[in-house]
């Protein structure tokens, strides 16, 4: 099958875009994306995922002031003290860090954010809670960059995840995961950079490289 189908040019061409135009985004767009995160796979088929649309700025103010937080203890440091990462160059890493930075200020302005959250009941999340949530976010992510706009998958919440659950209102037993902040992007939308597949890629034991015929 040729790499260059549209599904491939897609995944190819995903990239984070954290700098967003503050224009309001059509709904019948976000339905899409929404419908997208609907058709992922999740465990047993029991869908327990909740989407929560934030449109209101006073939320995304409150979150943001969270968001900040956590850049200031823990993202902002490990960038100035962290080596590019495969596939990058100190160039690039450095303007990756002006872009999380810039994300970070203007958080709020996003028109959308999608919170993407999990009904887990009585259960303690763990490590394999997220396997069915995270499937769709990708989804969303994928139908947001077909539909030409720009997205991101932020996380960085969960540092303060009470704080922000609580001003997102929701109910107990239900966690946020991710936070998807949706607009149109200033930026072009290009190859994501990787480094070798075959410096992550093993066959039968640890270590050994993939063979391929």
């Amino acid at each position: 099958m040729p790499e260059n189908t549209e599904l491939f040019h897609i995944m190819r061409t995903t990239r984070a875009m954290r700098r967003l135009k503050p224009d309001p985004v059509p709904d019948e767009l976000i339905l899409q994306i929404l419908q997208a995160g609907q058709w992922a796979a999740n465990g047993g088929a029991n869908q327990r995922w909740r989407f929560l649309v934030i449109k209101d700025r006073s939320i995304k103010e409150r979150v943001q002031v969270w968001y900040q937080k956590a850049f200031d203890e823990v993202v902002g440091p490990r960038y100035r003290g962290s080596e590019p990462p495969p596939g990058s160059s100190p160039g690039r890493y450095r303007r990756q860090h002006d872009a999380v930075e810039y994300l970070t200020e203007h958080y709020h302005e996003a028109p959308v954010w999608i919170v993407a959250c999990q009904d887990d009941g009585e259960e303690t999340p763990t490590r394999g809670s997220g396997a069915s949530i995270y499937p769709a976010v990708q989804n969303m992510l994928l139908a947001t960059r077909a539909l030409g706009l720009g997205a991101t998958l932020t996380s960085r919440h969960l540092r303060h995840a009470r704080e922000v659950d609580e001003i997102l209102g929701l109910p107990s037993g239900v966690h946020s995961y991710a936070i998807l902040p949706i607009g149109y992007p200033m930026g072009n939308f290009g190859p994501v950079r990787r480094g070798p597949l075959a410096d992550v890629v093993y066959q039968d034991r640890w270590g050994e490289p993939y063979i391929t015929d």
